[in-house]
């Protein structure tokens, strides 16, 4: 006769993270999830099941989306999406971290997704007094370097389409056209100047400048931008360092180009 061992739930289980891979599970089972869906399915407040998910975002579990839903991330998701981000990262990497030592800022990796960007890597620079790894973070496209430096390398009609969809007014992201127009000001100084800018509108201590990775198959995608804390915003935007800011961005092309 075969022994069944039975899988009891440990006495000393800790809850939270119990339910952090209760979510986990969740997020493989589910096409996308919202904090309420969390929240009931643990038994658990509503501002609970957010910092949980916060978490599993930070560590690249969980995405969430312009709806403000939440999908499997990167270090949850399998197949051919997962080793495509995974082979972007190995083939970014030396690049990123060559940027870092030559400008002595942090350097980050980041991808728009709908209205949003998620940091896929951080090359921290080796001041003392440096921007920390965001690797994970995700933050509006609209007032992060990264996502303006994305948003500018795609046509005015998508972007407003990004902002005036459906989809955008479901999710909290949509834009009056005072508001529209305005973006589009800004992303047409970026294209003008050739890259983007962050003056504490993400945090109020960090500047950070970015410039799209322009790959003809995703276009509007993927930046490399460089972060330092306020007080050294001025150096993010000297010549040389948006030179060698895009000298990074045509290696990485033709690095990954097909």
């Amino acid at each position: 006769m075969q022994n069944i061992r039975i899988v009891k739930r440990p006495a000393y289980a800790v809850d939270s993270v119990d339910n952090a891979l209760r979510i986990l599970l969740l997020l493989q089972e589910r096409q996308w999830l919202r904090i309420a869906d969390a929240a009931r399915e643990l038994g658990v407040a509503p501002s609970t099941a957010h910092r949980l998910m916060s978490t599993l975002v930070f560590r690249g579990f969980a995405l969430q989306d312009d709806q403000r839903r939440y999908t499997a991330g990167p270090s949850l998701a399998a197949g051919p999406a997962q080793r495509q981000v995974r082979g972007l990262v190995a083939a970014a990497r030396p690049h990123l971290e060559a940027l870092a030592a030559q400008t002595r800022e942090t350097v980050n990796l980041v991808e728009r997704v709908g209205a949003a960007v998620r940091f896929l890597f951080t090359a921290e620079g080796p001041q003392l007094l440096r921007v920390g790894d965001r690797t994970g973070t995700v933050l509006p496209a609209r007032t992060s370097s990264g996502g303006l430096a994305a948003l500018a390398a795609l046509p005015d009609a998508v972007v407003a389409q990004l902002y005036t969809g459906r989809g955008a007014q479901l999710g909290g992201q949509g834009l009056t056209p005072a508001e529209l127009a305005d973006l589009r000001g800004e992303l047409a100084g970026i294209r003008e100047r050739g890259y983007s800018l962050n003056l504490g509108r993400t945090e109020p201590e960090i500047a950070a400048v970015g410039t799209a990775l322009a790959l003809p198959e995703r276009p509007g995608t993927l930046a490399v931008t460089l972060s330092a804390p306020i007080s050294r915003a001025a150096a993010l935007e000297l010549p040389e360092t948006v030179a060698a800011l895009h000298a990074t961005c045509a290696a990485l092309r033709h690095e990954l180009a097909p």
